[in-house]
């Protein structure tokens, strides 16, 4: 979810990158048809949604996923204590085995309550998602979710609370690493897939430390100086370090973004058969908050601080944070034949019936 400001800033319709994008084509066999259908879950809290007919597009490739390096030379974990809008305190350490069990072990009860406050409109917060039906990216015969975005971004910060919280229903993370935005982006809170090269003038990171008996997780993250303001990738340079990096899952999910065509900023994903351009939540505190007061309570809080809140989740930042992660669980739920336990909650399968599919 990205206001004028940031749509603005983000300035991607760029996207005739052929160069390297021929070559990922090339060197992949996958042909698919992509169905791009109308909204299927209600932008807010509440609305009537939409149902399609069309048939999915599947898209199956194997092949080893990326195992990151737990840390990095060139961009170290930094442990000295800085102020608030300027800080690097704590960047790419690794969360602690208590802290990584406020995500992997997470209570379903936190979800079904947070799901069944969006579903009668009491979160203060703005929640929604607009997924389009689109080819289902099948890796080493899980379901995938594919994960683009830029850890300067303040949006793609707040919105991997509410991914990681998701996939801890589907899986488990071995490692998750503290992050922020951007200097330019209020130095938000969040979490990293794993180390970030935060002092590159640009790169990505390509993969991560989730295991999962029933999805794939293919994440693909750029690094900008963080110290800077907010820079998204554009699929030109995606799509260069795709082929330098020359693995097969990651160049087929770059080639299906390409193809697609819908790509406008980060974060973009996909869970599942369905497509989502942007966050789904707007929560940067206990209010909405908007990019152009300049005021978030979430970027005044430390990690310690937002872990805490979502490990006894009585107020809004924390049951939005659960209600966006169970629209992610709701697409995957969709996508899989409610494998997991979190899929037959109440919250849940009232989701998927407002959803209409």
């Amino acid at each position: 979810m990205k206001t004028p400001d940031e749509s603005n800033r983000i300035a991607l319709k760029n996207l005739k990158v052929i160069t390297y994008l021929a070559l990922i084509i090339a060197l992949t066999d996958t042909v698919f048809v992509a169905v791009l259908a109308t909204q299927v879950l209600a932008n807010r809290n509440g609305g009537t949604a939409v149902t399609t007919t069309t048939s999915p597009v599947f898209i199956r490739v194997s092949g080893p996923l990326v195992t990151p390096p737990t840390s990095l030379a060139s961009a170290p974990v930094i442990t000295s204590e800085q102020p608030f809008g300027m800080r690097l305190t704590g960047i790419n350490a690794p969360l602690t085995a208590s802290e990584l069990s406020v995500i992997n072990n997470a209570s379903n009860n936190n979800f079904e309550i947070a799901g069944l406050a969006y579903l009668n409109g009491t979160l203060a917060n703005q929640v929604g998602t607009t997924p389009v039906l689109g080819p289902e990216l099948v890796v080493n015969g899980k379901p995938a979710v594919v994960y683009l975005g830029a850890i300067s971004c303040i949006f793609c910060g707040e919105n991997r609370w509410a991914m990681a919280l998701a996939l801890s229903r589907f899986g488990g993370f071995s490692q998750l690493y503290t992050g922020y935005s951007s200097f330019g982006d209020a130095d938000l809170p969040t979490l990293y897939w794993s180390p970030a090269d935060y002092n590159a003038t640009q790169a990505f990171e390509f993969g991560n430390f989730y295991s999962s008996s029933y999805v794939s997780f293919v994440t693909m993250e750029y690094s900008s100086p963080i110290t800077l303001g907010f820079e998204a990738p554009t699929l030109s340079y995606l799509a260069q370090q795709a082929v330098a990096l020359n693995n097969t899952v990651y160049k087929t999910a770059v080639n299906t973004i390409a193809q697609l065509n819908n790509y406008q900023g980060t974060p973009y994903t996909m869970w599942g058969k369905y497509i989502v351009s942007g966050a789904d939540a707007f929560d940067f505190g206990n209010s909405s908050a908007t990019l152009s007061s300049g005021h978030y309570p979430l970027t005044n809080n430390t990690h310690a601080e937002v872990l805490a809140q979502l490990a006894e989740p009585t107020d809004q930042f924390a049951l939005t944070e659960y209600a966006a992660a169970d629209l992610y669980l709701t697409l995957l739920c969709l996508s899989t034949s409610n494998p997991v336990p979190a899929c037959h909650l109440s919250a849940i399968t009232q989701i998927e019936a407002k959803s209409g599919q």
